[in-house]
């Protein structure tokens, strides 16, 4: 079920008080005579499995496949991948049920116990971080209940809570914004413009950077020290919520964070991990992992946005730097990994975080125009995001619970620029560097890796984001494969009666339950699984922006107005306008 074109946001038809009023006896009444009529009519249960319900005109749980969005086959049956698609849903609406019922209005489910956590601000953030999956998935019920708890939002907090500005940003604001754009609901915009005024003074430092976490009440500061990710990801909200409500304050604030950072004299592309209240930076630790990861993932989409060819020119400047000095190839197996660096020394660790680099890499190489990406440059991004994602599903697939731990080790290889060069200049026989896919291992001797004490699975996204964008650049069914096999791992060894809970022990079978449940499991994982699983391309990469906690905003242009107001001074090419 869809409710609108996610082309043309229309608002929801009043939500207050749309449902009519029936007599409680006559639905009554019509309600068994019809339970005992089917009672005689029905045909008998058909048995199925877990992972792959039979097929009938309900499903095992009793719903109806059209009212779900399915469709039907020549044969009477529904297609495999949105049979799939649907499970993705049921996985969904067990975690929101269960959160619901044992956690609302807290921030998120403790799906083990079945209590409940405040530590993202206390206003809901399992609930404003789902509403675009709602949407998306066609659950419309679930959509407009969440629509009158945002419509009471005040996003107050008390005088001893400091705020995390980088969640804030991402899950908040970018849940508002997304739920807005694919609804066209007003209150929901009313929302993010009051979330964008009461961040505003987070960035009154010296450098504009804003602060770590703080009380906005009391003018109080937590941490003044911020990470580069954490510093660079808010680019994409703020500018989008400035193209939304004309306010130039949202542009230039955030604006004047990346005029620090271009001229920021970079390694090779490569921004240190930590930065102080002055914008200066405090190490010289270069990863694209914890730290780092969104701040380069930004570059690209601010360019994908809305036109930014300087970001884009930055974010090519940073990803050559990444694949000349952190992609390695492991002796064995050749399995392509990106480590970290600390001034000249590589660690040669494979953080889960880092596993959206593939994603990106391709995204980067479907998008960007052959003036800025030439062809051999082009091949080279598109090489490195297949072997890159091979790996990340590997660390899935060689755990005998098939779910990927948080950080492993890698056995040190060799640069990968160096392993193609000699490829090259043998001929390019065979397969390049790093992109043989010879199965998964178990024994953990031949692994090429160790979990060093990281086998924690915390239902991260990372790489199923991109098995999605490889299925949807590349259009090779085996991605889809992959991504179902860790939705099936999901299934067997994180479900728990409430929700779902992170794992330790990922190696072993049982695992390990933790008692958690992030808000970002419903945000990203379930929605780049169900979006993976989607035999329509409905959300384009040409229309469609994902900010990094997977909350897609519309791709658009600045007019020449909005150009003057905000101060953005044009480049001689590439600029969107109007």
């Amino acid at each position: 079920m869809r409710l609108v074109s996610v082309n043309t946001p229309q608002p929801l038809r009043p939500f207050i008080g749309f449902r009519q009023n029936y007599k409680p006896g006559l639905i009554a009444l019509f309600t068994v005579l019809t339970c005992v009529l089917l009672w005689f009519i029905w045909p008998s249960p058909i048995s199925v499995s877990p992972f792959e319900p039979g097929i009938g005109p309900f499903n095992e749980d009793g719903f109806n496949d059209s009212a779900l969005g399915l469709s039907r086959t020549s044969e009477g049956n529904i297609s495999k991948w949105e049979r799939r698609q649907d499970e993705v849903r049921r996985a969904f609406m067990h975690a929101y049920s269960g959160y619901m019922e044992h956690a609302f209005p807290a921030d998120e489910l403790l799906a083990t116990s079945g209590g409940k956590s405040s530590k993202f601000n206390g206003w809901s953030i399992t609930l404003i971080d789902a509403m675009d999956t709602m949407w998306m998935m066609g659950l419309e019920n679930q959509f407009i209940d969440a629509v009158q708890v945002v419509a009471a939002q005040n996003f107050t907090t008390n005088s001893k809570y400091f705020v995390s500005f980088f969640e804030t940003v991402i899950r908040y604001l970018g849940g508002l914004l997304s739920a807005y754009s694919l609804s066209g609901e007003p209150i929901l915009l009313s929302r993010a413009d009051d979330l964008g005024t009461f961040l505003l003074p987070i960035f009154e430092t010296p450098s504009g950077f804003p602060i770590n976490s703080g009380n906005v009440r009391n003018m109080d500061w937590m941490g003044k020290d911020i990470l580069f990710s954490e510093a660079a990801s808010c680019q994409l909200e703020f500018k989008y919520l400035a193209k939304l409500t004309g306010r130039k304050e949202y542009y230039r604030t955030v604006d004047r964070i990346m005029e620090r950072l271009y001229a920021t004299k970079t390694e090779n592309g490569l921004f240190p991990t930590r930065w102080s209240g002055l914008g200066e930076p405090l190490d010289r630790q270069y990863t694209v992992g914890a730290s780092g990861d969104s701040g380069y993932e930004y570059l690209l989409k601010q360019y994908l946005l809305s036109g930014d060819t300087k970001a884009l020119t930055q974010y090519l400047e940073s990803i050559n730097g990444v694949m000349q000095w952190l992609l390695f190839v492991t002796p064995t197996r050749e399995l392509l990994y990106v480590a970290s660096m600390n001034h000249l020394t590589v660690k040669h660790d494979l953080e889960h975080l880092a596993c959206f680099l593939p994603g990106l890499l391709a995204l980067g190489a479907h998008t960007i125009p052959d003036a800025y990406l030439p062809a051999k440059e082009r091949e080279r991004h598109k090489w490195a995001a297949a072997g890159l994602a091979y790996t990340c599903y590997l660390l899935y697939a060689d755990q005998k619970s098939g779910l990927g731990p948080e950080k492993v080790g890698m056995k040190p290889g060799t640069r990968w620029v160096d392993e193609l060069a000699t490829w090259e200049a043998a001929g390019r026989v065979g397969m390049p560097p790093g992109l043989k896919e010879e199965g998964p291992i178990k024994n953990q001797k031949k692994k090429d890796y160790d979990l060093n004490g990281g086998g924690t699975y915390f239902l991260r996204p990372e790489t199923v984001e991109s098995l999605y964008i490889m299925w949807r650049t590349t259009g090779e069914e085996k991605w889809r494969e992959r991504g179902y096999e860790i939705f099936v791992a999901i299934e067997r060894h994180a479900k728990t009666r409430y929700g779902y809970t992170s794992v330790a022990h990922v190696d072993m079978d049982p695992v390990r339950p933790l008692d958690e449940m992030p808000s970002f499991f419903l945000a990203e994982t379930l929605k780049y699984l169900f979006l993976l699983f989607d035999e329509e391309d409905r959300y384009p990469f040409s229309k469609w922006v994902f900010n990094t906690e997977a909350h897609p905003l519309p791709v658009f242009k600045w007019s020449s107005w909005e150009r003057k107001l905000y101060r953005i001074i044009p480049e001689l090419d590439g600029v969107q306008t109007t």
